[in-house]
């Protein structure tokens, strides 16, 4: 039996777990399985990888995305730049790590980029956030990051004016703020200055319109949620998994 897995803490709503399960049997992918693994802290990581030395793939969510990496013995050029892992590869006795959030988030994003879209505003700054602006730097699309505190290139929601929304498109929300169960909260943005020229891609998927984007929609904005990314940097996991 190959067993792929999930560490993260809590693990109460896992998206993986649900996506390979129904991935192997739709497949007929036979001899395969995906467990979540919550671990309350990453020095509990070691002991997990003893207790099932079959591990084949292992996908990594908050709050370990950062943490892992000590542990690991190589990474992949997006994971070292981005300095976040989402994806582990066991293979000829080495730990390596990845990040698909950055594959996921730009596959995702592309086919809805239209020509005005010319400058990115990202909402937060934790790991998910890096692998936005990794994503960014990529398609050439320039970005400025806002959050609830400014600090080392980070403007604060409260400053954010006018012209600055006018200027930045595409509103990226890399933040958990809305996500099931706290679905009345959102980033503390002037929703007043979005447009119709505006797109607002959240990266939260439950529920499927956080009130970012409901916000944004109201103002006749484009919108996408996290759903699809999901799905792409499950799919690129699994491809790095089998390569």
């Amino acid at each position: 039996m190959k067993t792929y897995g999930l560490i993260g803490f809590p693990l109460s709503h896992s998206f993986s777990k649900g996506f390979f399960t129904e991935k192997f049997e739709k497949e007929h992918i036979a001899g395969h399985q995906y467990e979540t693994f919550p671990i309350p802290a990453i020095t509990g990581f070691p002991a997990l990888l003893a207790e099932h030395p079959d591990l084949c793939g292992l996908n990594v969510t908050i709050p370990y995305k950062e943490q892992v990496i000590p542990y690991l013995d190589e990474l992949s050029d997006a994971a070292a730049n981005i300095g976040a892992v989402n994806c582990i590869r066991f293979k000829d006795g080495k730990k390596k790590g990845f990040n698909t959030d950055v594959i996921g988030f730009r596959n995702s994003l592309e086919p809805l980029l239209q020509q005005h879209h010319t400058k990115a505003l990202v909402l937060g700054t934790g790991g998910a956030a890096k692998a936005v602006m990794y994503a960014l730097q990529e398609m050439n699309i320039p970005y400025m990051v806002a959050s609830r505190t400014p600090g080392n290139g980070t403007v604060a929601y409260s400053s954010l004016d006018q012209a600055i929304m006018e200027a930045h498109t595409l509103i990226i929300n890399t933040t958990p703020l809305g996500m099931y169960p706290n679905v009345d909260a959102c980033p503390e943005i002037p929703y007043e200055f979005i447009t119709s020229r505006h797109l607002l891609y959240d990266l939260v998927y439950n529920p499927a319109e956080t009130l970012f984007l409901q916000k944004g929609a109201a103002q006749g904005a484009a919108i996408k949620n996290g759903h699809e990314m999901l799905i792409l940097q499950a799919e690129a996991s699994w491809d790095i998994w089998n390569k």
